[in-house]
C-alpha cells in the first residue's frame, strides 16, 4: 500500500495541534482527515474507515477513551490502528487507553520526526502478515478466526477488543507453551510501546471473565499459557 493510500484521521479540539499534525503527516505522503471531538471522530471514521486514528483524550462532547471504546465495538474498525496523543501522562490514563483498545499512547509534546517515526512503525507492524500464522485455531470448544477477528465459544460469537483478541490468539497459537511477559509485550503491544505488567494482567483478567478461568493459567513469576486439558 502506498502512503497516499493510507488514511489517517487526526482528532483534537485544539486547531493548532491539528494543523501541525496535518502539515507534517501530509508532507510525508499520508492522506489526512481531521475531527474536533469524539463524536465527530466516530462520524468521520465511519465515512472513511481510516487505517490509523491519532486522537486526544480530553475533548468536548465525547472524550477520546469513549470514542475509542465506541470504535472498537464496531467490527468495521478491527484493522484500524488507534494511537492516543495526549498531555495526560498519568498511569491510570495509560491503562484506561489500553483497556479501551488503543494500540499506542504518546504524551505531548512530541517532536514531529518522532511522531512520524511512530506512525511508520505502527503501520508496518500491523501490515505485516506472518506466513506461519494459523488462520483458524480450534481448541476444545473455542474457535479463533484470525482473518475475521472472530472468536466462537460452543458456537456462540464472542466479541473481543483488538488487544484481547491478539493476546488470546498468541496464547492459543501454541497451547501449553508458557509465554513470558516480555514476549507478550513484544508480540501484542510491540517493542515501541511501554506496557507495564498491570496492563497485561488487566487484559488476562478480562479474557478470563469472558472465557472462564480454566483456559488461561498463570505461571507465577514467568507468564501465562493456554491450557488444553
Amino acid at each position: 500500500m502506498k502512503k497516499s493510500d493510507i488514511k489517517i484521521l487526526c482528532v483534537d479540539d485544539e486547531p493548532d495541534i491539528l494543523e501541525i499534525l496535518k502539515y507534517n503527516l501530509s508532507n510525508v505522503g499520508y492522506d489526512i482527515y481531521i475531527a474536533n471531538d469524539g463524536l465527530s471522530a466516530i462520524k468521520k471514521a465511519k465515512e472513511i474507515i481510516p487505517n490509523l486514528i491519532i486522537m486526544d483524550i480530553m475533548m468536548p462532547k465525547m472524550d477520546g477513551i469513549q470514542a475509542c471504546e465506541n470504535l472498537r465495538a464496531n467490527e468495521k474498525f478491527n484493522d484500524t490502528i488507534i494511537m492516543f496523543l495526549t498531555a495526560r501522562g498519568e498511569d491510570f490514563s495509560h491503562l484506561a487507553a489500553y483497556e479501551a483498545g488503543a494500540d499506542d499512547y504518546v504524551t505531548k509534546p512530541v517532536k514531529p520526526k518522532i511522531l512520524i517515526s511512530k506512525v511508520k512503525g505502527l503501520l508496518r507492524r500491523f501490515k505485516k502478515v506472518n506466513d506461519n500464522d494459523i488462520a483458524i485455531i480450534e481448541l476444545n470448544n473455542i474457535i479463533i478466526d484470525k482473518e475475521k477477528y472472530k472468536v466462537y465459544i460452543s458456537g456462540n460469537n464472542l466479541d473481543l477488543p483488538r488487544k484481547e483478541f491478539e493476546l488470546l490468539y498468541l496464547l492459543a497459537s501454541k497451547p501449553d507453551k508458557v509465554f513470558k511477559r516480555e514476549k507478550i509485550m513484544e508480540n501484542v503491544w510491540g517493542g515501541e510501546v511501554v506496557v507495564g505488567d498491570r496492563t497485561i494482567d488487566v487484559h488476562i483478567r478480562k479474557l478470563r471473565e469472558k472465557l472462564g478461568d480454566k483456559y488461561i493459567k498463570t505461571i507465577k513469576g514467568v507468564g501465562y499459557k493456554f491450557v488444553t486439558d
